[in-house]
């Protein structure tokens, strides 16, 4: 009898997290590894938020949170979906989580059954594919490009829709390509999304905040799409909390309560003094953490500088996030320093071998011609992880 099963054998290891363990690994063996590989920003966390923790701590906060979540928390994220999108959800509406990607899998595990189809635009973040496949999902990959702002148009969504389709799954600003969907450009696909009354959306807005243009748009906020879609978002990017993980849905009503039905027989509730904390953060002005979203702006624009004076790069300019997601296509085929390169994965382990630099590649997230870079980094990292990068494959 075979001792894994089926599901655990067939799924894949997350790009990300594996390329960072390849990192450390390297770094125990003395080699000065610069990661560009994790979403995790490089800021401490506000000490507004940190008193807060402290605060619930001597407070006594102690025993099992409700599995949905505080009821005080619930309201201070209700009061920021009005507040930042426009958006009315009720208490019950709400199902606070371990971090967005339980929110995720929340989702996956209530909504899906066998063969379901689940509509994901290329590139995607790395774990979406594999949290629809875990749950019997059929994930259908909708090919974009550099060129076009790595966004899907509304053909290319209506081409992709069958009698199996689901729901659609995106990020808003993405991971990995930074790339940020006006409010025209959703109201594009939710013309084509009220033909197909029974597929629902996944609207992934964790980098909300990290917005260079101005002015986040949810698809929710279409009176047309509000009843169809699971706003998911949490204070890991914006305010630097990866490690306090706590994530949030805003859902129709039955879905909400399906959620908080599953977690309650997986997890229960969220870590109850992180719960404490993020209501402060939510309660505060997102204008307290814009000091970090103007430093990632300096840095994208840093990368992008030197990136283009590298042959063999192609970028176009992300507007949210912190990643850039180059297309890295011309090295495929050519032999550098004795290895030859036939994709991105092959390119990505190069520059970890050769020029000590960590990235992901872009096979992770559906998109074999790219490669992620972060930019949660300082700005002597980012410029000296380039320079390295640039003789790398000079």
């Amino acid at each position: 009898m075979q001792l894994l099963s089926d599901r655990i054998l067939n799924m894949s290891v997350s790009a990300t997290l594996a390329m960072a363990a390849k990192a450390r690994e390297l770094r125990g063996e003395g080699k000065d590894i610069i990661g560009l590989s994790l979403g995790e920003p490089d800021f401490n966390t506000p000490d507004f938020i940190k008193d807060a923790a402290i605060n619930a701590i001597n407070e006594n906060y102690n025993s099992y949170s409700p599995v949905d979540g505080y009821g005080d928390l619930k309201e201070a994220i209700i009061t920021k979906f009005k507040r930042d999108n426009n958006l009315i959800y009720t208490p019950a509406q709400i199902v606070v989580s371990t971090g967005a990607k339980q929110c995720l899998a929340n989702i996956a595990g209530v909504m899906l059954n066998a063969g379901d189809e689940v509509i994901l635009p290329c590139p995607y973040w790395v774990s979406y594919s594999d949290i629809v496949k875990l749950n019997d999902g059929v994930p259908v990959e909708v090919k974009t490009s550099i060129d076009t702002n790595f966004k899907m148009t509304p053909a290319q969504l209506e081409a992709a829709i069958t009698p199996k389709t689901k729901m659609i799954w995106f990020s808003s600003p993405c991971n990995p390509s930074g790339s940020v969907y006006s409010k025209e450009e959703l109201r594009g696909l939710a013309n084509v999304l009220v033909k197909h009354p029974n597929i629902y959306v996944v609207s992934d807005e964790i980098y909300e905040h990290i917005n260079y243009i101005g002015g986040h748009a949810s698809i929710a906020e279409f009176e047309d799409m509000y009843d169809r879609t699971i706003t998911v978002n949490g204070v890991s990017k914006a305010f630097a909390m990866t490690g306090w993980r706590i994530g949030y849905i805003g859902a129709p009503e039955k879905i909400a309560r399906a959620c908080n039905k599953l977690q309650g027989q997986v997890t229960s509730g969220a870590n109850c003094i992180a719960q404490r904390a993020v209501i402060t953060a939510l309660n505060e002005s997102p204008s307290r953490v814009q000091y970090m979203i103007d430093e990632f702006k300096e840095r994208r624009d840093l990368v992008l500088d030197l990136l283009n004076n590298i042959d063999g790069f192609k970028t176009n300019t992300p507007d949210g996030a912190f990643y850039v997601f180059p297309n890295v296509s011309a090295y495929f085929g050519k032999t550098l320093n004795g290895k030859t390169i036939n994709n991105a994965t092959d390119f990505s382990l190069y520059l970890l071998e050769e020029a000590l630099v960590a990235t992901v590649t872009g096979d992770a997230f559906g998109n074999p011609d790219c490669i992620r870079i972060s930019y949660a980094a300082s700005k002597e990292l980012i410029i000296e992880a380039i320079k390295r990068i640039k003789e790398a494959v000079s």
